[in-house]
């Protein structure tokens, strides 16, 4: 079984009780049709009045945090909410059809996709925020991307409504790139299902990743925000693992060591850390340093004796604190990251992603660095 961004890991489902139901937004949805004739979308079914709406209380009166000053996370909607099945009805049926899907179920709310824990972790440490800085829009942002033409909105705004999340912010391009927006948008991280959106993004400069739909989803705290990272080709830059693939793991311990004084370049999720340390420091600020709502982990693959002294003063120098750090000296992640029960682990190896994924982690792809060319265009099989 190949691990792709729109296919499902086997396993136990623990704590998300998600069913079959999803929407499609892929790239390919709407490239090969240039505009969409509405008259031609052919509803035969009325679309059901919405009978209930929830209405979301928002405490600190800071509703829209402007985003110089946001963390800005922007999420498909196919990571955000189970997609499965609407994007079979367009990959068998065509876009008409699916429009038309789409608008006689738009009452019907998705499931929550592997981007939900995370993002309502996001939003748990926004109530936090407002409790502190009542006044303040130093708070996390999320943007909803998607590639679906806005008669699929409706149907997105009832399931945010109906999963209680607080997201106004919808970037919906028919089919066009959204790269341009998320520039626009100081975007500080994107999460995808598409990988060719996903290195597009990082050869602008914005931190992205690519998430995987999973069956087997470990429980995770619903108060505290954990993320992890691993270190080289995604905080630092792919410069050691270079040398440890060219030249072997000896000459990778001699290389560390003599350059344990040189600081390592940043990596594509550099960025991001350095601004969830931004708002960590503002609970350090009123005195709730042991009761902060985010907790960063660094897991990496590194020995910490032979060369984790420079990963270390990398992040010392750059004025960044980790919560945890793992040297695992080549050992499995995916037990690690079990215990830790992160919300979002980042690594640019897909062998670890998969790990990670086997034990019930939600993990996603960097593909940035030397290791993508080692994986190039390969179906990785999954591990049973």
């Amino acid at each position: 079984m190949s691990l792709d961004p729109v296919q499902v890991m086997s396993g136990q489902v623990q704590e998300l009780k998600v069913g079959p139901s999803s929407n499609g937004d892929s790239r390919g949805s709407w490239e090969e049709k240039e505009e969409i004739d509405q008259d031609n979308v052919g509803i035969t079914t009325k679309p059901k009045p919405v009978t209930v709406r929830r209405t979301r209380k928002v405490e600190g009166g800071v509703f829209f945090p402007k985003p110089e000053n946001a963390v800005t996370v922007a999420v498909s909607s196919r990571v955000l909410f189970r997609t499965e099945r609407e994007q079979k009805v367009f990959e068998q049926d065509g876009v008409e059809e699916y429009l038309r899907f789409q608008i006689e179920h738009e009452n019907e709310p998705f499931t929550p996709g592997p981007a939900f824990p995370f993002v309502k972790a996001l939003e748990a440490v926004n109530c936090r925020l407002r409790e502190l800085y009542p006044q303040s829009d130093e708070l996390f942002d999320i943007v909803l991307v998607t590639y679906n033409h806005a008669h699929v909105g409706i149907r997105l705004i009832n399931t945010i409504n109906h999963h209680n999340l607080f997201i106004e912010r919808f970037c919906m391009t028919g089919g066009s790139s959204p790269i341009g927006y998320l520039k626009a948008w100081q975007t500080n991280l994107y999460l995808s299902a598409d990988a060719d959106k996903v290195r597009e993004a990082l050869s602008e400069g914005i931190a992205a990743a690519t998430m995987f739909t999973s069956e087997k989803v470990t429980e995770v705290s619903e108060s505290q925000l954990r993320v992890a990272f691993d270190g080289d080709a995604v905080l630092f830059s792919d410069e050691s693992e270079r040398i440890f693939k060219a030249h072997g793991l000896d000459k990778f311990f001699e290389h560390e060591r003599d350059n344990e004084d040189t600081l390592l370049d940043h990596g594509p999720l550099k960025g991001f850390l350095e601004a969830l340390g931004k708002l960590q420091k503002k609970f350090y600020a009123k005195g709730q340093r042991l009761d902060c709502p985010i907790r960063t982990y660094l897991v990496t693959a590194r020995s910490a004796a032979s060369s984790g002294i420079r990963a270390l003063k990398t992040l010392r120098a750059w004025g960044l604190e980790i919560d945890e750090a793992l040297f695992l000296a080549g050992a499995p992640k995916g037990p690690m990251l079990e215990k830790i029960r992160p919300h979002i682990y980042f690594d640019d190896q897909m062998f670890h992603v998969e790990g990670a994924a086997e034990m019930g982690t939600v993990a996603a792809h960097v593909p940035y660095g030397i290791a993508q060319k080692h994986n190039a265009k390969q179906n990785i099989s999954v591990r049973k």
